[in-house]
């Protein structure tokens, strides 16, 4: 009795062609929503990168005012030097 039960199984899992239109839209919803958070992550990266790109900029002019400052201060050491000569 059990090997009949046992060779008469149906498949596990079947695909029906009958799809509610229900299931359709929420699928095209959720893909729409994907598609619009991808592009909004897009346009946040981009400018972060903008902004890094600046920060470099500053941080390089930076450098280059310190070492301004180092010089002068560097000519404003000699010149007092031999001020108090």
């Amino acid at each position: 009795m059990e090997k009949e039960a046992y060779t008469k199984r149906e498949p596990a899992w079947s695909l029906d062609r009958r799809v509610p239109l229900a299931v359709i839209l929420t699928i095209a919803m959720q893909t729409a929503a994907a598609l619009l958070w991808a592009g909004a992550a897009g346009e946040r990266l981009t400018a972060l990168e903008a902004r890094t790109e600046r920060i470099g900029e500053l941080v390089e002019r930076t450098a280059r005012l310190e070492e301004q400052t180092k010089s002068a201060n560097a000519s404003l050491a000699r010149i007092e030097a031999r001020l108090g000569r």
